[in-house]
């Protein structure tokens, strides 16, 4: 049950102002963890499966993931982006306002994710030799077969991410969990059916994920029809240079994010194909999908945050958003600790469940124990770069959320390498998160601090 549910319109503003910090991120959270921990099971049951295929089926599916990560950007950037503007709205008592803004967000992502389609199967050839560089040949086939079928579900990926972020900033989570669980469990039981039983191979992942993202969308659809959720409505659209700046405001982080992601992960592809093979490619897809996996929860404590922190900031209660921050950032930091233990113990093992290959294993162990070395730095940085984005903070919140993925990962997965080879390719990303986390703590420090002088 959401707590539009629970509460009507008056309601809502008391409940989310005045009920304790913890006790409230808990009741958003608890949803969203369970959707991204799901979710992030998902995003690794493709290669699963795939990898009791063969090594190259693996490197194919790591490969097109840098294109599901350009769709997902887009998504991100008009659910983000609407989802925080609609929040802090409603915190402020403009309904009118996020109304507008909820129809207008998600009219963009789907032609967004049309135009993503069309763009893709024009120029899926080239597109596949840029990502496969170091690659072989039957790498190249697998990929172009799998990325064919991707490309049909964009303009529901953009539609459900969006649809998903502004239930989560109006409070209903439960909601947004419900679609996203529906279309991750179908995802999962399709798999094995689709690959093995109609032997239809990368194909059938391919198909299985598209499946579970038109199931997702629909379901998402559906819950924003319920309760007092905003409806999005045709004459609600208002396609104006307001919305669109609002829209990027507050969604570019998500899209420097998630498309510096993908730059990085064309990059770090590219740098191990060179240096390891199909092997390489292999090891580095299946670690970036279990460190996906393990942030996952803390993304989803953060995504329960985010509505506190947008509304509570709207509505003027500066000390509330403060309150929530360092609360999440405490447990995130924890749990993440618990983790890096895990990882740094079970590393061979863990690789082994998604391809039981010699050279995989050597490779992903290796890489998975440097980047779970320095998970716990995760928390600080991924929260700062919440309470940034939800506070309306677009420019800092951009700077942050390019650093990971951007301002660090791509320098240095173009020198790293170069110097140390393989090992250079493994150790990237640790150095770069150590550098986020640095460039983090004065950020959120002089918000807090401006937070702190301004209360209310």
């Amino acid at each position: 049950m959401s707590i539009f549910q629970k509460h009507n319109k008056e309601d809502r503003f008391t409940h989310l102002t005045q009920t304790p910090v913890p006790k409230l991120i808990f009741e958003l959270s608890v949803p969203t963890i369970l959707s991204m921990l799901v979710t992030g099971i998902y995003n690794t049951a493709d290669t699963f499966f795939v990898g009791r295929i063969s090594t190259q089926s693996t490197a194919a599916v790591g490969l097109v993931f840098s294109v599901m990560a350009v769709i997902q950007a887009f998504g991100f950037l008009c659910g983000h982006g609407s989802g925080n503007y609609l929040s802090r709205m409603l915190g402020a008592g403009d309904h009118k306002e996020a109304d507008e803004m909820a129809s207008t967000g998600f009219a963009y992502s789907i032609v967004i994710g049309i135009l993503l389609a069309l763009i893709g199967y024009i120029f899926i050839d080239p597109i596949t030799r840029f990502l496969g560089r170091g690659a072989t040949e039957e790498t190249l086939v697998l990929t172009r077969r799998y990325m064919r079928i991707i490309l049909i579900g964009a303009p529901f990926m953009t539609g459900q991410f969006v649809i998903n972020n502004q239930l989560r900033f109006q409070g209903s989570a439960v909601y947004a969990m419900a679609g996203v669980l529906t279309g991750a469990i179908l995802n999962i039981f399709l798999d094995p059916l689709f690959i093995f039983v109609f032997g239809m191979g990368v194909a059938g992942a391919a198909l299985a994920t598209v499946c579970g993202q038109v199931i997702s969308f629909i379901v998402l659809f559906a819950g924003s029809r319920r309760g007092e959720n905003i409806r999005i409505r045709i004459r609600n659209i208002k396609p104006n240079t307001h919305y669109l700046l609002e829209m990027l405001n507050g969604g570019l982080p998500s899209l420097f994010r998630q498309g510096l992601a993908s730059v990085a992960t064309i990059l770090l592809n590219t740098s191990a194909g060179t240096y390891g093979g199909d092997a390489a490619i292999a090891g580095m897809s299946v670690v970036t999908r279990v460190l996906m996996l393990l942030s996952s929860a803390v993304i989803g404590f953060g995504q329960g945050y985010q509505p506190v922190c947008s509304f509570n900031y709207g509505a003027g209660f500066r000390n509330r958003v403060r309150e929530g921050y360092f609360f999440c950032v405490k447990y995130a930091t924890i749990f993440l600790a618990a983790c890096d233990v895990f990882c740094l113990i079970f590393a061979p093992r863990i690789i082994s469940w998604f391809r039981n290959d010699p050279d995989v294993i050597a490779i992903g162990s290796r890489a998975l124990r440097y980047q779970a070395s320095v998970l716990p730095l995760m928390g600080t940085i991924v929260l700062t770069n919440m309470m940034l984005q939800s506070c309306g903070k677009g420019f800092k919140a951009t700077i942050s959320s390019s650093a990971r993925n951007g301002l660090f990962f791509i320098p240095l997965i173009l020198i790293l390498p170069k110097l140390f080879g393989l090992t250079g390719v493994e150790i990237t990303q640790a150095i770069a998160d150590i550098c986020s986390f640095i460039l983090s703590v004065p950020f959120a420090r002089s918000e807090l601090k401006m937070m702190r002088t301004n209360p209310e």
